[in-house]
């Protein structure tokens, strides 16, 4: 099993959820990718994982790992926003401390 963390930006959007029903799918997949079940997904680039969620919008999940630890970096909705969704992905990725596998600005990540 892999530690999970998780962006401001993920908890913030999750915590912000009023469906439970969306929310508790979407908690299901973390729990999947920390015991190493992505279930359906596609690598990216520069490290960057798209999880997709089909359910409600088709929800995508993007991540990234860093040794044994999965930062879920952002999740957004439809395919229209797609490719800005990926950008913000790739510009969280790129603020990880590598070295201390904490978030840039946030000590504070979630398993």
């Amino acid at each position: 099993m892999v530690e999970i963390r998780e962006t401001l930006v993920f908890s913030s959007w999750l915590s912000g959820l009023r469906d439970a029903a969306v929310r508790t799918r979407v908690q299901a997949r973390i729990l999947r990718l920390a015991h190493g079940n992505p279930g359906q997904y596609r690598a990216l680039t520069q490290g960057i994982c798209e999880m997709k969620i089909d359910f409600a919008p088709g929800f995508r999940v993007y991540y990234t790992q860093r040794g044994k630890t999965v930062f879920v970096l952002l999740c957004e909705g439809d395919k229209s926003s797609q490719q800005a969704d990926i950008a913000q992905a790739l510009q969280l990725a790129s603020g990880l401390d590598i070295d201390t596998t904490k978030l840039s600005g946030d000590e504070h990540g979630k398993n």
